[in-house]
Parts: structure tokens; C-alpha cells; sequence
């Protein structure tokens, strides 16, 4: 028997050793094949090893870089654990394994495989790098730059180490930082796909947007159905404001990659600009259902609800981004806008919500050293303006008059436009410039240095917390003087902020200290826009019609419950009463039928609500002539709106809030001495309301007088408005004089 056994044994032996021999050459051909790029062939070959040796490390290693290479990865992930089996001490094999689980989102799976590489070969680049990769995805983003660096170090020509420390240091917002690092890429392999998409995003965030194009034209020569490159070219579309084109890449990209999470959050963005509700929802619960904690996608379903008035359930989303991602900024300003719509906002919960933004945004940037200045207090002052409204936009209607009555003798105006959007309007506010500078390429840091070396004294931020602001360059103290107003003026939450312009309604003196900016300056009026004479007022309607017309041409997201609520009982205690309501959004057939099925189910029938849609300026104005009376909208009040139907000659009733934005229309009403239109709670509006529809005389004789009213009142004329607002200015730059001269 021991004869017989060892016979088997030594032809066993044979057996293995002719295998082996059989296997190198196969081994090698399969080498070949895969640098071939023949990855079937070298496949093929190596299942034909393991047929004969199943343990063959070598083979097992080969088949599962192989299949990594054709993207079946769950299959490398299982060879290379077998090959791990076989051969315990090969660091390639535990990086590679890494490698399979990160592309398989097996994040802390894959740091255990790369740190056990690390273990057996400590100076290891490529393992370094991919455990960078996997701390980035962890959340561990100064660890994952060190492990790039590491790598660099010990291979100082390593492309992909340098690529890959540039995508940490764009999470980082380190865009300046990022750029280098894929010019040094690049450096060493110009054709570096990753690093040429990675310098196109950073560029993107830096403004740079010629650059962003040029790149992403670049990476599209070399990959021109690549889905993720489509997506960052219809970032770049969104970014300067061509919405069809930007609409036109992200479908392309989804069209060859249905899941890819970029295109569908684009996707989802792309439709609320185009007022496509319905489908920015879809692409919104698509992003979610793959990827729940994607605070991108929580915040775009957020915005998407705001924009159909669900300010509650907006906020508590925002809030939940908030929670994933503590310094998402986009979450935080969406947050800090929506409360305003919410009805149990109130000036301390608005104030705190901006504070948080100072804190996780805001605090850390570096604040600037500016140099020694003539501290003459009656010099000519440099007065800078920043905005990306200068445009036809509403913001530009309250800031307009102020431009076109400016002294120019004692204030040289310097205008800093951020958008890429220019019209007619665009080239007013240009021609009433001193000097113009087209920001809208320049980046946060680049933008400030310009400011600074204008030499600006009072600088005025026009956007607050609104779309395209540049809080950012106002962190970082550019100007010795820095002023809030008009466009979103509700207070910033910046300390380097030195005044909020208001008035002593808007912003009441008892609610001072809850407010960063060291002062609340009060004007006639916190926001005003110019007179119009194009347009001659109408008759009240009421006299023709034997009814009363109400109007609300506010944005939908205005149109609160309790505002509805109230507008419905005003309409059934005048059950002939119409109400008319315009707004742009109204164009989309969700929120129309949403919106009048709300006045629906408080028993408004339908013929009793007309909508209107986007129109030309001047018809929209033309539309007032079939309203008698405007409701101005609570908690968020209206503003342009409200100044635009009383030009019109419609009076306007208003409820006086707990907010800035609660209080705007009650501090219009009050500066023009209507405060009779004004109530400070549900009933009393609801009566002023039916009282003066009771009086068509009287309604009439209002509306034929109110031009005049305007034009004698210091919030409506532009001309008395703006020498207030010169005032002020020189007024904070002689307190910033006492104060750096020690006379305080």
C-alpha cells in the first residue's frame, strides 16, 4: 500500500510540475493579451490556469486587475479575495482588492484592504493614493491630502496622486489650490481625462468660466460620449445663464447614463429655472432614492418645495442637509430665505439663521488688512456697489433710482456686476456708473483685491442672502465701510457688515441687538422704486364692474395658508368679489391648478380666481387697471410689488409681522401716511378690507391721488430718497473717521 500511495504521489507530483510549466507560458500570453488591451483573450486564458491550478496567485492577481479594467467588479472583488488567499503577503493584491471595494461604495471595506497593503508595504504609492481616495469618501479630507502627498513624495511624477489631491482640495473649496494641482498633473500627462475635468470644475467655482469651457471641450475631444463631462458643461451652461443649453447636456448625459447622480441633481436645477416643477420633483426623488443622504438632493427637494409655498416642509429639509453636511452652504441660504415664508417666523429665528452662516461659512474666511487712507471726513467718497442684478430683474427696480440721482460730484460710484446676463437695463445702471467692472469672472479673493484696490470707502452689498450674492468678498472686509441694502436687506449675519439700511417699521429700534450689522440705518424707507409716468392710472374697476377686484401679484411661494385663509373670508363676506392673481410661475399647469384648488377648498368657486402669467413690463403694469384693491401677502410681504400697485394708483392692504420681510408692505403703506390700510392682525386687516371695498367713491379718490402722494413723500421721490441715502453714507464714513482717529 505505501508503494502504491507513493507511486500516486510522484505522478501527482509530475503532473503539478508540467501544469506549472504549462501555466507560465499561459500566464504570459495572458499578460500580453491584457496589455494588448485584448481583455477577453487574457481572461479566457487565465480561467484556463485555474482550471488545472485553482490557487495560482499570479493567475487569480491577473484576472482581477482584468476584470477591474472591463468595470465587472463584484466578480474582481471575488477573484482577488481568492487571490489574497493564496499569497496573504502581496501588497498589490489587498490595494487592488481596495480598489474593487471603493468602485463597489464599500468605503470602510476598502480602507481595511489598502491599510493592510500600507502594512506590508509602507511605501507603497499607489496604495497611498487610493486610501486617499477612500478618506476623501469617508469624510476625511485632511487625512486623504496627506496620503496624496505621501504619494507624491515618494514617486514625485505620480499624475493620478496629484489629480486626486486636487478633487479632496475642490471638496475643500482650496480652488486656487486645486487648479495647481491638476496644471501639475497634466504636467506629467497631458491627456489626463480626470485632471482636465477636475481643473474645469475648480474653475468653474473660481468664476474662471472661459477656462471651464475650454477644458470641458478639451475632455470631450478625448471622451465625447462621456456622460459626467456632458453634466459639468451643463453646470457651466447654468452658471452664465443659458438655461436651454444647460437643459439640452444634462439630458444628453442622462440619456447615456440614466442614474448618473451629477446630471439628475443638474436635471432637477435646470427645470425649477425653467419653472418645470413637476419634473425638477422627479429628478429630485430619482437623486434620493439612489443616494438618500445626498444633502445636494435633500436641498433640491427643499428648493422645490419652497417654490410650490411649502415653506414648512421646505425648511425641515434644509435642515436635514444641514444635518448631513453642517457647512452646506447652498442648504444654509436656502434655509435662511425660505424663513421668510414660514408663518411663524420672527426676527430672532431669522437673525439666527444667519449667524449660522457666519459661523460655518463666513468666520473662516481670512479677513483682510486694508492699507492707511485719507480719513478727510468730507472728501469725495468711493462708493462701490456689488450685485448680479443689474439687470431687468426686481431687485434693480428698488436700487435704480438711487443710481440715476446720485451726486457725482462728492460720490464716485463704482458698479461690481457678478452676472453674466446684460440688457438695456444692464447698460442703464453702466451709463450712471463712474466705473464698471464686469465681475462676473472673478472669484471671491480676486474680487475683493479689485475692491481693495479701487480703494472703495463704502461698499454696499445689493443681494443679502439672495441668489448670486457675494457675502463671501464681504467676509472678508475688502472696504472700511460696508452697507446692506435694498435687494434682500433683512440683515446678513456678518459682523464685518457695518450697517443695515431699514426703517423704524421695517426694523423697529427694540429689535436692534439682534442683528450683526452694528447699525440699522433708517431711511424714509427701506426699499423704494422709481416713479412711473409711462403708464396713465385707470379708473377704479369697481365703478364699472359693480364688484370689487382684488389682486395678489406676488410670487406663488408669497401665498401662505393663513394669507389664503384670510383672503377666502374676505371674498365669502363679499361673495361678488373677484380676485385676480399674476405671477410668472403661473405659466406651469401644476401650480396654477394647485393654487386656485386651494381657494377650491375653502369654498371660492373657480370662476371667482383669474390667473395671469408672465407678460412685458408694461402690460404687466396695464393688468392693475382691473384690480381695486391689493392684498399684500404675510409673513413674506411684498415689496416691488406692493410700490408697483401704487404707482398704479391701487392701494394696497397690508398686515404689520414679526420680521423684516412681515413688515415691508406696512412700512410702505405708513411712510406714504396710509396707515389706515394697515392692520396688526387677521381681523383687523380682514376689515380694513371690507371697509374701504364698501366705498367705491372713496376707493376712486385714492387711486387718482396716489402719484401725487408718492412724489410728495420722501420714499417715493427718487430724488429726496437718494439725498437721504447720501446722507447715510457720509454719515458712516465720518463715524469710521472719529473712530480710526481715536475721537469715538
Amino acid at each position: 500500500m505505501q508503494s502504491t500511495v507513493g507511486s500516486r504521489a510522484y505522478q501527482n507530483a509530475r503532473l503539478q510540475k508540467k501544469s506549472r510549466k504549462q501555466a507560465d507560458a499561459l500566464l504570459q500570453a495572458a499578460y500580453g493579451a491584457m496589455r494588448q488591451g485584448r481583455h477577453a483573450d487574457a481572461q479566457a486564458l487565465c480561467v484556463q490556469i485555474l482550471r488545472e491550478l485553482p490557487d495560482h496567485f499570479d493567475t487569480l492577481h491577473l484576472l482581477g486587475v482584468s476584470l477591474l479594467q472591463t468595470a465587472r467588479i463584484d466578480e474582481a472583488r471575488r477573484v482577488l479575495e481568492h487571490a489574497i488567499a493564496a499569497d496573504p503577503r502581496s501588497a498589490e493584491a489587498h490595494s487592488n482588492l481596495g480598489f474593487a471595494l471603493f468602485r463597489l461604495k464599500r468605503y470602510a471595506e476598502a480602507r481595511l484592504a489598502q491599510e493592510r497593503a500600507l502594512a506590508l508595504q509602507p511605501q507603497f504609492p499607489t496604495a497611498l493614493t487610493n486610501l486617499g481616495n477612500t478618506m476623501m469618501r469617508l469624510g476625511h479630507l485632511p487625512e486623504a491630502i496627506a496620503l496624496h502627498e505621501r504619494a507624491i513624495s515618494l514617486k514625485p511624477d505620480y499624475a493620478d496622486a496629484y489629480c486626486n489631491r486636487g478633487m479632496v482640495e475642490v471638496m475643500l473649496k482650496q480652488n486656487q489650490k486645486a487648479v495647481h494641482s491638476f496644471g501639475r498633473a497634466l504636467s506629467f500627462a497631458p491627456r489626463h481625462l480626470e485632471a482636465i475635468i477636475g481643473k474645469g470644475m475648480a474653475s468653474i467655482e473660481l468664476r474662471h468660466f472661459e477656462e471651464a469651457a475650454e477644458l470641458f471641450t478639451a475632455a470631450l475631444a478625448i471622451a465625447p460620449n462621456m456622460a459626467e463631462v456632458l453634466a459639468h458643461r451643463a453646470r457651466l451652461h447654468l452658471y452664465l445663464g443659458r438655461v436651454k443649453e444647460s437643459e439640452a447636456d444634462f439630458d444628453a448625459a442622462l440619456a447615456l447614463s440614466p442614474e448618473l447622480e451629477l446630471a439628475l441633481r443638474g436635471k432637477a436645477q435646470v427645470s425649477l429655472h425653467l419653472g418645470k416643477h413637476a419634473a425638477a420633483l422627479a429628478a429630485c426623488n430619482r437623486v434620493l432614492e439612489q443616494n438618500p443622504n445626498c444633502e445636494i438632493g435633500v436641498t433640491l427637494l427643499g428648493d422645490c418645495l419652497a417654490k410650490q409655498g411649502e415653506a414648512v416642509a421646505a425648511i425641515a429639509q434644509f435642515d436635514r442637509a444641514i444635518a448631513l453636511k453642517p457647512d452646506y452652504e447652498e442648504a444654509i441660504t436656502k434655509k435662511i430665505f425660505a424663513l421668510a415664508f414660514w408663518e411663524d417666523t420672527n426676527f430672532a429665528a431669522e437673525q439666527a439663521a444667519r449667524r449660522g452662516w457666519w459661523e460655518r461659512i463666513g468666520s473662516r474666511i481670512a479677513q483682510r488688512q486694508l492699507a492707511p487712507r485719507s480719513l478727510d471726513p468730507d472728501r469725495r467718497l468711493v462708493v462701490g456697489y456689488v450685485s448680479s442684478d443689474f439687470r431687468n430683474h426686481s431687485a434693480a427696480l428698488c436700487f435704480l433710482p438711487v443710481y440715476r440721482h446720485h451726486d457725482h460730484t462728492n460720490f464716485q460710484i463704482v458698479s461690481y456686476s457678478c452676472s453674466p446676463q446684460a440688457d438695456p437695463v444692464t447698460q442703464g445702471f453702466r451709463s450712471f456708473s463712474d466705473v464698471w467692472v464686469d465681475a462676473v469672472s472673478l472669484s471671491d479673493e480676486e474680487l475683493a483685491s479689485r475692491i481693495e484696490a479701487d480703494k472703495v470707502d463704502v461698499l454696499i452689498d445689493l443681494s443679502g442672502h439672495s441668489a448670486g450674492n457675494r457675502l463671501r468678498v464681504f467676509a472678508s472686509k475688502p472696504a472700511p465701510v460696508q452697507v446692506t441694502a435694498w435687494g434682500h436687506a433683512t440683515g446678513t449675519g456678518l459682523p464685518t457688515i457695518d450697517c443695515l439700511f431699514a426703517d423704524p417699521v421695517t426694523v423697529p429700534e427694540t429689535a436692534h441687538a439682534l442683528f450683526a450689522e452694528r447699525v440699522v440705518y433708517d431711511l424714509p424707507c427701506a426699499i423704494t422704486i422709481e416713479p412711473e409716468t409711462g403708464s396713465p392710472v385707470a379708473d377704479a374697476p369697481v365703478l364699472r364692474n359693480g364688484y370689487v377686484t382684488f389682486g395678489v401679484f406676488n410670487r406663488i411661494e408669497k401665498i401662505s395658508d393663513a394669507a389664503l385663509a384670510v383672503w377666502s373670508k374676505i371674498m365669502h363676506a363679499l361673495p361678488e368679489s373677484r380676485i385676480l392673481l399674476k405671477h410668472g410661475a403661473l405659466d406651469d399647469t401644476m401650480l396654477r391648478d394647485q393654487l386656485t384648488g386651494r381657494f377650491a377648498s375653502r369654498g371660492i368657486s373657480l370662476d371667482r380666481v383669474a390667473c395671469l402669467g408672465t407678460s412685458t413690463r408694461p402690460d404687466h403694469l396695464r393688468a392693475f387697471d382691473k384690480v381695486d384693491i391689493s392684498l399684500d401677502p404675510f409673513p413674506q410681504n411684498g415689496g416691488v410689488s406692493t410700490w408697483e400697485s401704487l404707482q398704479m394708483g391701487v392701494p394696497v392692504v397690508a398686515k404689520l409681522g414679526s420680521c423684516n420681510s412681515a413688515r415691508v408692505g406696512a412700512a410702505i403703506m405708513t411712510s406714504l401716511g396710509l396707515d389706515d390700510w394697515v392692520g396688526d392682525d387677521d381681523d383687523r386687516y380682514i376689515a380694513i378690507a371690507l371697509e374701504k371695498a364698501g366705498n367705491p367713491s372713496a376707493l376712486q379718490a385714492v387711486r387718482q391721488g396716489m402719484r401725487a402722494r408718492i412724489a410728495q413723500s420722501a420714499s417715493g421721490n427718487s430724488a429726496t430718497y437718494t439725498a437721504k441715502v447720501e446722507e447715510a453714507y457720509r454719515t458712516l464714513w465720518r463715524d469710521y473717521c472719529s473712530r480710526m482717529s481715536g475721537f469715538e
